[in-house]
C-alpha cells in the first residue's frame, strides 16, 4: 500500500487529487500538506493534514519520517499569470520547493510526482501538434520553471535513480475550485459566470486556442503514470497529455447548447493574451498513449454539461440543460 505525501494540497489540482488518492488507497495513508491552514474540509477534515513551507526541507524531512512517505506529489507552486507579476518569487518556491522536495525524496528513496505545463513551450515551437520532444524556449519565468523542473528531475532519474514522473497539465478546468491566477484560467471562470448572470468578459482575445482538460482526467493522469509499469516508460517524466483544442467562442457555443442566451464579450488582458500566445495550440499525445495507456474520459459537450450542472447545485442556480 502507498503512503503518500502531497504538498500544495488546497490548490486547484491538489484539492482533488488528494480526495481521489485517500478514495484509492485509504485516507490515513495520504497526507495532504499545504503553506496555508484554511481549506475544504474534504481535504483538510478527511485525513491526515500538516502545514508546511515545501522549502522547510529538515520539516519535509520529518514529515516524509513519521509518515512513513514512499511517494510524494509536489504540487506547490506559483501559477502562469501569477508568476509573471512576482518572478523572483516565483523562481524561490518553484524552484526551491522542488529542489528541496527532490532532495528529501532522494534521502528517503521516494517516488516523485511532479506536473510540468504547456507553459514549458515558447514561441519557437511547433504551434499544431506540438510534440513530446521538442524545442522548449519559454517567455514567462513560469515557463522557465517548469522547463527547469523537468530537466531537474530528469536529472535526479539518471545520477540518483530516484523514481520521478510526471505530465505537462494543459489549462485545466474543475468545477470545484475557483480560477487561481493561470493564463488558462478564463476557461474556468467562464462557466461560473455562465451559471451566475449567463455572461462573461473574457480576458485572452477570440481565437486564441489552448489545449484545456477537465479535472477528472487531469486526476486520472497524475494516478495513471504514477502506477505505469517503469519497465515501459522511456520517458520518466513531462509527458505531454491532451484532451481538447479550444478558443473561448468554442467554450461558449457548447455553453449555449444548454443555456441559448449566453453572451460572450472580450476584455483582453495583454500580460496574459500575450503568455498564451507563446503556448501551443494543441499537444501530440501519443508518447503517453503508447508508454502507459493515457486515454482521456472527457471532450467539450461532456465537460459543458457536468460543468454547468455541478455549478449550479452549487451557486444555487437552476441551470436549464437540455
Amino acid at each position: 500500500m502507498k503512503r503518500i505525501l502531497i504538498t500544495g494540497s488546497l490548490g486547484q489540482i491538489g484539492s482533488e487529487l488528494a480526495v481521489a488518492l485517500r478514495a484509492r488507497y485509504g485516507a490515513d495513508n495520504v497526507v495532504a500538506t499545504d503553506i496555508r491552514s484554511q481549506g475544504p474540509e474534504s481535504v483538510t477534515g478527511s485525513g491526515p493534514f500538516e502545514k508546511l513551507d515545501t522549502r522547510d526541507g529538515e520539516a519535509l524531512s520529518a514529515l516524509i519520517s513519521r509518515y512513513r512517505i514512499d511517494t510524494v506529489y509536489h504540487l506547490a507552486a506559483l501559477l502562469s499569470a501569477t508568476a509573471e507579476a512576482n518572478p523572483q518569487k516565483a523562481w524561490d518556491i518553484n524552484m526551491g520547493g522542488l529542489w528541496t522536495v527532490l532532495e528529501a525524496a532522494r534521502a528517503a528513496g521516494c517516488a516523485v510526482f511532479v506536473p510540468s505545463s504547456i507553459a514549458a513551450f515558447g514561441p519557437g515551437t511547433p504551434r499544431d501538434n506540438t510534440p513530446q520532444d521538442t524545442i522548449q524556449r519559454p517567455t514567462s519565468m513560469y515557463g522557465v520553471t517548469k522547463v527547469s523542473g523537468e530537466l531537474l528531475l530528469d536529472y535526479y532519474h539518471l545520477r540518483f535513480g530516484l523514481d520521478t514522473r510526471g505530465v505537462r497539465f494543459p489549462g485545466l478546468i474543475s468545477n470545484m475550485t475557483p480560477p487561481g491566477g493561470g493564463t488558462t484560467d478564463y476557461a474556468v471562470d467562464i462557466y461560473y459566470e455562465a451559471v451566475r448572470h449567463d455572461s462573461y468578459s473574457c480576458f485572452l482575445s477570440a481565437g486564441t486556442y489552448l489545449d484545456m482538460m477537465y479535472m477528472p482526467d487531469a486526476i486520472k493522469a497524475a494516478i495513471g503514470v504514477m502506477e505505469a509499469d517503469p519497465a515501459r516508460l522511456v520517458h520518466r517524466n513531462a509527458f505531454n497529455i491532451a484532451s481538447m483544442s479550444v478558443c473561448p467562442e468554442d467554450i461558449a457555443a457548447a455553453i449555449r447548447k444548454f443555456q441559448p442566451n449566453f453572451s460572450l464579450r472580450y476584455d483582453v488582458d495583454p500580460v496574459r493574451q500575450a503568455i498564451a500566445d507563446s503556448w501551443p495550440h494543441s499537444i501530440d499525445d501519443s508518447v503517453a498513449r503508447a508508454e502507459w495507456g493515457w486515454k482521456p474520459d472527457f471532450g467539450l459537450e461532456a465537460m459543458t454539461r457536468d460543468m454547468l450542472t455541478a455549478l449550479g447545485k452549487r451557486l444555487g442556480t437552476k441551470a436549464v440543460l437540455s
